[in-house]
């Protein structure tokens, strides 16, 4: 009974709580922003590091899309970069805190120095992935540091649900 009253009464000294709570591997500062896709998302190769700037490793995740998917931007910010790299089509977008976020391959649909909105469509998926299934290859940066994007992503609000009646009472 004791830790049911104290979990309750830290849930609402949380909620009462002003300004937002840190979520645990969120970027300081970083917009707790829109997803790139439709929920949910499915990712088909995960965020992998490399032990140093140059070794081997995923500087970013995959996330399983169908070819001509809409892409949006994960925050407000600015287009750093549309165009094309070793012939696949990139994007880049600056947020405010000084993050940025990369996706690949795909056909830009804003340009160079534009600011973006949360939520709004910045891209098509195009073909040329290197996963075996069309996917968005998808990256943060703050300065030359890779970090995980899906600490961007809202988390999900858990819900408890009723306990069901045993059967016979």
């Amino acid at each position: 009974m004791t830790t049911l009253l104290l979990g309750l009464l830290l849930a609402l000294a949380q909620a009462a709580a002003p300004g937002p709570v840190p979520v645990p591997g969120h970027p300081p500062g970083a917009p707790a922003g829109a997803r790139p896709l439709p929920a949910p998302l499915t990712v088909s190769r995960w965020w992998d590091p490399p032990p140093t700037p140059y070794a081997a490793g995923h500087r970013g995740v995959d996330l399983s899309a169908p070819v001509g998917a809409e892409l949006r931007a994960v925050g407000p910010g600015r287009v750093h970069y549309a165009g094309q790299v070793a012939g696949r089509g990139v994007l880049s977008l600056t947020l405010p805190n000084g993050l940025r976020t990369t996706y690949e391959p795909v056909r830009p649909l804003v340009a160079e120095g534009e600011e973006v909105t949360a939520g709004q469509v910045v891209a098509v998926l195009t073909e040329g992935s290197h996963c075996p299934a069309p996917c968005l290859h998808w990256g943060l940066l703050s300065g030359g540091t890779y970090l995980n994007p899906l600490t961007l992503v809202p988390r999900p609000t858990p819900r408890l649900l009723p306990n069901p009646a045993p059967a016979g009472v």
